[in-house]
């Protein structure tokens, strides 16, 4: 399913508007074209560096390498970008967007993770593929936040974006060991339309990477030949709610 760019952008217009030109974070005046300031966009919590396969954070190293984790199973996605950490400022902005669905906030991470990502990195994808909901959940919620990022990402990145379906309403992943939320998720995805060769999943936040991993599994039954991970934050080894 292609994105239809009219109306999102009217959407983000009219948010982009509304915004104060002040930092989300410190309330500090800030330029009108980013809601932050350059001082707490220096002090995010960066996830530098980070295994490049599965976007661990690896602080302490000096340079990223892939972790024991993508050494003994490589994940179905070949790279991961996720720009910062589950940590302070940025949990609290995505809980202000997944919880209390704030647009705000959930621009601002649509910021970040574009922010994030090389020049490179942004004309790669042909389409991207949001984590999806169960409909049961959705509604429970009231929006599917992997689904409202993505589209607007697309629309920023000028990419198609592409719907998968949750087949089964998998319990939470709270609480589960790494090889109990790939147990939790097999089979959990299809995906009905034949995919170009380069895919980009997005999620909000990354823990141990199985949702994406079994997700990037379905994309390459439908066609994908390369398949990355994006989210905004990975959260840190040892901190898997």
């Amino acid at each position: 399913m292609a994105v239809s760019t009219s109306w999102l952008r009217e959407v983000d217009r009219v948010v982009r508007q509304a915004l104060p030109g002040r930092c989300v974070f410190c309330l500090s005046a800030c330029r009108p074209a980013e809601p932050w300031c350059e001082a707490c966009f220096e002090r995010l919590p960066w996830n530098l560096p980070a295994c490049p396969g599965c976007a661990e954070p690896q602080m302490g190293q000096l340079k990223p390498r892939r972790c024991g984790h993508c050494l003994a199973q490589v994940p179905g996605f070949s790279l991961a970008h996720v720009p910062l950490r589950y940590e302070d400022e940025v949990a609290a902005l995505v809980q202000r967007f997944k919880f209390h669905a704030s647009p705000r906030a959930g621009a601002v991470l649509v910021e970040l993770l574009a922010a994030g990502l090389s020049r490179p990195a942004q004309g790669w994808p042909d389409v991207l593929v949001p984590v999806p909901l169960h409909p049961r959940r959705a509604r429970e919620r009231g929006f599917d936040q992997a689904s409202w990022l993505a589209r607007r990402l697309a629309t920023r990145l000028g990419c198609a974006w592409v719907t998968a379906k949750r087949e089964r309403d998998t319990r939470s992943q709270r609480g589960l060991t790494r090889r109990e939320r790939q147990a939790n998720l097999r089979h959990a995805f299809r995906v009905e339309t034949l995919l170009p060769p380069r895919v980009a999943l997005v999620d909000d936040v990354m823990t141990t990477g199985s949702t994406l991993d079994a997700l990037a599994v379905a994309c390459r039954r439908a066609g994908a030949e390369t398949v990355e991970a994006w989210a905004v934050a990975r959260t840190p080894q040892g901190k898997h709610w």
